[in-house]
């Protein structure tokens, strides 16, 4: 009892140690299981004995027998699931071909090159070795988020790394199984025809499995069979009776068969998927603090000793400075990414969950069977995925900044609603070269603004999951156009510091509105129009117009004006250069206007140039 509830604190207080310090949560989950594993039984214990013992003599512990192995898979089978839940096609359709390019010809360039260099510097079989290749092909975005979110990046790149991280889990897992079976059903003789038709059954079954179960689940969700409070933990036991079953037909099956459950699921039209991503993410977090300090924990040091030589070294530089950067750079070849984005793409390619889990899983089962050499596999993938996530979250900000790549003003705009007015002005402001994220929970709001072309994310402000997307790297502004002033209000005090570096905006309460002196520095827009009349404006009038300014006098005359009449509300600065400045209750004077300046306002057309130059006196 003491050692599980002590996990499970560790495993917590290491995932607020990695929010704390920003770094990946993979990094201190492991310090801790070597900690409390081998080193504390070769240097801490007095009896020699480890301070959690996942298995003792192989028939005592925590998890006795092959009850580990057995954890293990069902953890990884839930994890793979919550990542096949996030994949969404059109996301990936608008990646580009560069993905397709890094999940295929950059995989194939990592397993062979990866397997053939393990073979020659360490000795291993080619079986092995194309193993311990499949193993490393994977990036996962567990352990990529966490470094990328702190690093300012352009949209193209973040996309990439984020996009190759998702997609390229599954994958990597599927070819180590693949592998797998084939060491377990080939034997010595290798590519015999049992093995390829585990291959097939692999395949079919995995696929059928995820496939109709995903199908089955989304129809009782929408025909309302399950309970609201029992949808959660119904999916939980789908997700696991699929694993299973999938196990049952054809070994290895499940994880290929969770995956494409999540895929399905993902894509399909659920009105509780967002609560059903939260329920999972919540679970995917303990499920990863425990499974990494227990696989941690599992070695021993002389598992460990096993890679104090300098051949340890060689694979790890070989893998990741000449091998990444290889299949990086193939895969990029013809894209737009320029040579400083590639490299650094090149740089950022640490090894997560799936690696870590399946290789302990099939490590030791490969050792039952008596498999010369597979005492190598979980100690070499420990070795790359601690050396990757150690190498990326110590320099690759560093990195960033001395490649170029790091952008030095993020000015991005991230817009708190989706209505009317919103997805107005996103359309505005795309249409003038910023990049515009709109994020709504309502599901309409969102769908009518993805019609428009415009990046628009149905999220829930309250919740950590924004702060975490590194697709808004280059925001650096904020403005909080909600209908409610309260969450007007928690937008500018949660999120400034992470999106509003450059300037954080909410409209005004019909309080302040009324009361214009008091009016806060945040205030948006116009001190005298809050949401209800900025709306009604939209409604009336749904254009953003443009009018050239001659001078400072004529932009002061022009604000007056626009102060008089309610169908006319200023919104930007346009200077010479076409550069857009945010028009707050605060800003309303401009001294450096000079010829080719515009104001940008809300409303109806009017000859307003006319209008103000006849009420300008003259000097």
């Amino acid at each position: 009892m003491l050692e599980l509830a002590g996990i499970i604190i560790l495993g917590i207080l290491a995932q607020w140690v990695a929010w704390k310090f920003k770094i990946p949560a993979i990094l201190p989950l492991i310090l801790i299981g070597l900690l409390v594993g081998p080193i504390a039984a070769e240097f801490l214990s007095e009896d020699g004995s480890k301070w959690i013992e996942p298995i003792w003599n192989g028939e005592y512990g925590l998890f006795p027998g092959d009850s580990l192995y057995y954890f293990v898979s069902l953890a990884i089978s839930i994890i793979l699931f919550e990542g096949g839940l996030t994949l969404k096609r059109s996301e990936i359709k608008n990646v580009g071909p560069v993905i397709t390019k890094l999940i295929t010809v950059g995989s194939a360039i990592t397993f062979f090159g990866s397997g053939i260099v393990a073979h020659y510097v360490f000795g291993l079989s080619l079986d092995l070795s194309f193993l311990f290749a499949g193993l490393i092909i994977v990036t996962g975005p567990t352990v990529i988020t966490p470094i990328l979110r702190n690093i300012p990046l352009k949209k193209d790149v973040s996309a990439v790394l984020k996009w190759e991280g998702i997609l390229i889990d599954p994958i990597g897992a599927l070819v180590a199984v693949l592998v797998f079976e084939f060491i377990s059903v080939g034997g010595d003789s290798g590519f015999t025809k049992t093995a390829v038709i585990e291959f097939g059954k692999i395949v079919l079954f995995g696929t059928t499995f995820g496939f109709t179960f995903a199908h089955a689940l989304a129809f009782a969700i929408n025909k309302k069979l399950i309970p609201h409070y029992l949808l959660n933990v119904v999916s939980l036991s789908t997700v696991l009776l699929v694993f299973v079953e999938s196990e049952l037909f054809a070994h290895e099956s499940g994880l290929l068969a969770v995956v494409v459950m999540g895929m399905v699921l993902g894509n399909s039209k659920l009105e509780n998927l967002k609560e059903l991503l939260y329920f999972k993410e919540s679970l995917s977090v303990l499920l990863i603090s425990i499974l990494f300090i227990l696989l941690a924990a599992n070695i021993n040091i002389s598992d460990l000793l096993l890679l104090y030589t300098w051949k340890t070294a060689i694979l790890f530089a070989i893998v990741v400075f000449v091998i990444r950067p290889l299949a990086v750079f193939v895969s990029t070849q013809g894209s737009k990414l320029n040579f400083n984005e590639k490299l650094f793409i090149s740089w950022v390619g640490p090894r997560g969950i799936v690696a870590a889990g399946i290789a302990s899983l099939f490590g030791s089962k490969l050792m039952r069977q008596g498999v010369e050499g597979a005492e190598y596999i979980t100690p070499l993938v420990f070795m790359i995925v601690l050396g990757t996530v150690l190498l990326n979250a110590t320099t690759a900000r560093l990195f960033a900044r001395l490649v170029g790549v790091f952008l030095t003003k993020s000015n991005g705009i991230l817009i708190v609603g989706a209505s009317k007015l919103p997805r107005l002005l996103g359309h505005y402001l795309v249409n003038n070269g910023r990049h515009v994220v709109l994020i709504d929970s309502n599901q309409n709001n969102i769908d009518k603004a993805q019609e428009l072309g415009l990046e628009a994310l149905s999220s829930n402000i309250y919740s950590d999951t924004l702060s975490d997307n590194i697709e808004l790297n280059d925001v650096g502004y904020i403005m909080a156009m909600t209908g409610n002033s309260e969450i007007n209000a928690y937008v500018i005090e949660k999120f400034s510091k992470d999106f509003g570096e450059n300037g954080s905006y909410r409209l005004v309460t019909s309080d302040e509105m009324n009361n214009p002196e008091n009016s806060p520095k945040e205030g948006l827009f116009s001190p005298t129009d809050d949401y209800i009349n900025l709306t009604e404006v939209t409604r009336r009038y749904p254009a953003i117009q443009e009018v050239d300014i001659d001078d400072a006098a004529h932009y002061a005359n022009l604000i007056e004006l626009a102060s008089k009449d309610k169908y006319m509300i200023p919104l930007f600065l346009k200077d010479d250069e076409g550069e857009l400045h945010i028009i707050s209750v605060y800003d309303t004077k401009a001294e450096d206007i000079g010829e080719d300046y515009k104001l940008v306002y809300l409303g109806k057309p009017l000859d307003v140039e006319k209008v103000v130059k006849e009420e300008t006196p003259k000097p």
